[in-house]
């Protein structure tokens, strides 16, 4: 494949990588060469086939194998700071995340927060990532622009690519939410639907340029069941958050996302005039034929988080949905509580959790999983067009995976080493938008040890501010065999 502009000198060349391209034909180039002008992929071939002579910058990449930078299509902001939180008790973490994000969170912890996770993507090859700014029980940092504003600009310090989504909470409104005052106090407010509205509209107005600023924006809305629906009264209210958030998403023309479909609740949306195929769907576990029947109908596609607590508590069909046509990607659903963003974790952890399901270890094949954080990912958030392959024409999101290491060894068959044997730490270089932003695990234009740093004192602050530092002492119970010790199992 020949380079784009023959007259001009690629900024950057890659050379000697074995490319896993994910481009239609699936095709993996031994001895590959990679040119990249500007932003974009220039060209990418075979040695010796109209390979450049020289560029601005040459990496020898012998040893390496290259890949399209990681896409995590579900993750919370906030999370990264209350990691652990609570010893593995689920209630007692949410609470957490309920005192902290609607409370006592100011800008800089959103700030920090973001630069933390923003440097273990980029660590991990994570080059775009759905971040949802809050979550726990749908709680969404809208009552001004401020926590949005703080969480874009580490975005665009790291350098990686965040889609933020934005919204509101569960009805019934108005919510209690606080601020910290300038003097370290406390000040009390309601927050209503409408002002959530306002503050979103305002974020996607100033921040939603994925491609060019790297900072997307996506709108969010909690997920209903039937149950709060029953009554007249309730589905007026649900039914008029859902005429609004739709009437935005239309203006702006910006993608739409939920957190936790399950057992009838996609077709609820259905119902309720929330989906189509700008809808992509965070975990969806236990569906019914009615919730099949619906993303069929509908288009919208369905994010698995095999990683994280709901993939316990229930099963998404990931097989069975892509049979069906529907276009399933991988979310990491992190940071907390007992989880990270290591997307190779997430793509072994996914082809296990299957495999285990049907006993039949065919299920899942390392390159359908490997698409699903690439240009399944892509296309869900769609953005296809620009990201998820390694083509001529898009964006130079690349990312080099050292295999010189004894677990990626012999190396042959670089799809399965990728899928099932690689993680975080085998990444050595990142590019995004052309940009080199970790080379040999170096990262020069972020002060890491600084990032650190705040993100550990603002962590401190908002535990302590919100009267829960207690949830970070690790309890004595973590060695039985189980923090239950099976009281409700049955007798032999």
């Amino acid at each position: 494949m020949s380079v784009s502009d023959p007259n001009r000198r690629p900024d950057v060349l890659i050379r000697n990588v074995t490319a896993i391209t994910v481009d239609p034909q699936r095709r993996v180039i031994e001895k590959a060469w990679i040119a990249v002008t500007g932003d974009r992929i220039a060209g990418i071939g075979s040695a010796g086939m109209d390979e450049p002579v020289e560029a601005g910058e040459v990496i020898d990449a012998g040893g390496m194998v290259a890949i399209p930078g990681l896409i995590d299509s579900h993750s919370h902001a906030g999370h990264g700071l209350v990691r652990a939180a609570g010893a593995g008790d689920t209630n007692a973490w949410f609470e957490a995340c309920r005192r902290i994000y609607a409370r006592v969170a100011t800008p800089s912890f959103w700030r920090a927060e973001q630069a933390l996770v923003q440097l273990e993507r980029l660590r991990g090859g994570v080059t775009t990532a759905v971040s949802l700014l809050g979550g726990g029980a749908d709680i969404y940092r809208t009552d001004d622009a401020a926590a949005g504003d703080a969480h874009c600009a580490a975005t665009m310090e790291s350098g990686l690519r965040t889609i933020m989504a934005v919204g509101a909470g569960r009805a019934p409104f108005p919510q209690r939410y606080a601020r910290i005052l300038a003097d370290g106090g406390l000040e009390e407010f309601d927050l209503t639907f409408e002002r959530q509205m306002e503050v979103s509209a305002e974020l996607i107005g100033r921040w939603n340029d994925v491609l060019r600023r790297r900072t997307g924006v996506c709108l969010v809305m909690p997920v209903y069941y039937a149950g709060e629906v029953e009554d007249a009264a309730s589905r007026r209210v649900v039914v008029r958050m859902g005429e609004a958030m739709m009437a935005l998403r239309e203006e702006t023309g910006v993608i739409f996302t939920q957190d936790g479909h399950r057992d009838g609740s996609i077709a609820l949306a259905r119902d309720l005039g929330v989906l189509g195929p700008f809808a992509l769907l965070g975990h969806s576990v236990d569906l019914t034929s009615a919730d099949l029947a619906a993303l069929g109908e509908t288009g919208a596609a369905i994010v698995h988080n095999p990683s994280a607590i709901m993939s316990i508590y229930g099963r998404c069909p990931v097989p069975e949905l892509l049979e069906a046509g529907v276009t399933v990607c991988l979310g990491s659903d992190a940071a907390a509580p007992d989880r990270g963003f290591d997307m190779f974790r997430h793509m072994a952890q996914c082809m296990h959790y299957h495999r285990r399901h049907f006993r039949d270890p065919s299920y899942l094949p390392p390159g359908k999983t490997l698409e699903m954080a690439t240009i399944d990912a892509a296309r869900a958030l769609g953005l296809q067009a620009d990201l998820g392959s390694l083509e001529a024409g898009k964006k130079a999101d690349i990312v080099l995976v050292d295999m010189q290491k004894p677990h990626l060894y012999p190396p042959t068959m670089p799809v399965t080493k990728i899928a099932h044997f690689a993680s975080a730490a085998d990444v050595d270089t990142v590019l995004v938008d052309g940009r080199v932003l970790m080379r040999g695990r170096r990262i020069a234009h972020l002060d890491e040890p600084g990032l650190l740093e705040a993100a550990a004192g603002e962590a401190k602050r908002a535990f302590e501010r919100a009267g829960l530092s207690h949830l970070l002492v690790e309890p004595p119970d973590y060695w039985r065999v189980s923090q239950r010790r099976f009281a409700d199992a049955p007798a032999d």
